[in-house]
């Protein structure tokens, strides 16, 4: 009897301790509403990479276990979120998209514990405040808005620029970083308006935009909001090209803006596909009948962070592990290498402007057309 209560004991501290080996992570995203074709992206490259960490053995010998976290693109979905998270214990996250979100999740991680790995979230205060745990694999508003301004200026300069934007911290806080950019090399907007985010009728913006004679309307949001606009200015005859920013990167915007999205410019980094770093793993996607586009390998690229961070640093504690990662230690990525900046912002951010032409198969696309200014 008492054999037999020692190896239940035994069998019973051998489950515990492999339950423990279980190495917690998550990914905060919109799996559903207007942005779920970004969240498909970050909950994409977040899972694949878990896959091949676990098939290569894992962290240190401890698998990755995920959970996926709907925020909806909306803040106090994405509180909920993160405290469940922070519930369940988990130590990591790849999230969230929307700044507007990732900037009050990270408050609730920074106090649970936990690391916060945003592939997408470019708004400047993510990084400015000073906490311990948040850090990004992408840029900032602020180098993204230099690019566009800078391209305003080269090629409309003395034209008619409208500044619009979608009133979220993301959207705004681009548009805003580009027209402090196209101002401070003499430009001057015609128009600055916000919009609200969900409408389905811009009639009225379009027809103020034709009223003022645009030649180049900025917009600072996503793809819906995008494409509906594009879509309306083209009814309406309006031919100026919308330009904008990484919220705009998907192939949702085509189907939503119809043929009127070509000659459409967006500014996003280099395309991560073609890195010859990322060779293997966009052939894993694509066998999927997954296209890895625009953030899926910024999200890839965050847990292959995690995992050099952990083995760097010899443990799995979050401070310990975000100290590391604040070292300035490159990290090898499908991205290539990355190091962060005492901010936990990435040291060489590179964005290009991309012009949205129809591509060999005759469907409009940003892949390969990159603008040299």
């Amino acid at each position: 009897m008492r054999a037999t209560l020692l190896a239940g004991l035994a069998l019973g501290l051998l489950t515990a301790g492999s339950a423990q080996a279980q190495l917690k992570i998550a990914v905060g995203a919109p799996i559903t509403g207007n942005s779920a074709a970004f969240g498909a992206q970050l909950k994409n490259g977040t899972a694949q990479a878990v896959e091949d960490i676990n098939k290569a053995g894992g962290i240190k010998g401890q698998k990755l276990e995920l959970s996926v976290g709907d925020d909806a693109s909306d803040p106090k979905q994405g509180v909920s979120v993160a405290n469940k998270f922070a519930s369940d214990g988990v130590k990591f996250v790849v999230g969230h998209f929307n700044s507007g979100v990732s900037i009050p999740a990270s408050d609730v991680y920074a106090d649970a514990g936990i690391v916060e790995v945003t592939p997408a979230s470019t708004n400047v205060k993510f990084t400015e405040r000073g906490l311990w745990n948040t850090f990004r694999t992408c840029g900032r508003d602020d180098q993204q808005g230099a690019v566009a301004g800078d391209y305003l200026i080269q090629h409309f300069k003395g034209k008619k620029v409208a500044i619009i934007h979608d009133k979220t911290p993301y959207g705004k806080g681009l548009a805003d970083e580009t027209l402090k950019a196209f101002k401070a090399k003499g430009g001057k907007e015609a128009l600055y308006e916000g919009i609200n985010p969900g409408e389905k009728d811009y009639s009225a913006l379009v027809s103020k935009l034709k009223q003022n004679g645009v030649d180049v309307v900025y917009f600072g949001g996503y793809y819906t909001e995008a494409g509906l606009i594009i879509r309306q200015m083209r009814d309406q005859g309006l031919k100026a090209p919308l330009m904008g920013g990484d919220g705009m990167v998907d192939k949702e915007l085509v189907a939503i803006a119809g043929p009127g999205a070509e000659g459409t410019l967006t500014t996003f980094p280099p395309d991560a596909r073609k890195n010859p770093n990322a060779k293997d793993v966009v052939a894993g996607f694509k066998a999927k009948g997954i296209d890895p586009e625009a953030y899926t390998l910024y999200a890839y690229a965050a847990v292959q962070i995690y995992k050099q961070a952990v083995e760097g640093a010899g443990s799995a504690d979050s401070k310990k592990v975000a100290a590391y990662m604040r070292e300035g230690k490159p990290f090898q990525t499908v991205l290539g290498p990355i190091s962060f900046d005492k901010k936990g912002d990435i040291t060489k951010p590179d964005y290009v402007m991309y012009t949205w032409k129809k591509n060999d198969k005759g469907v409009v696309d940003y892949a390969g057309n990159e603008v040299t200014q």
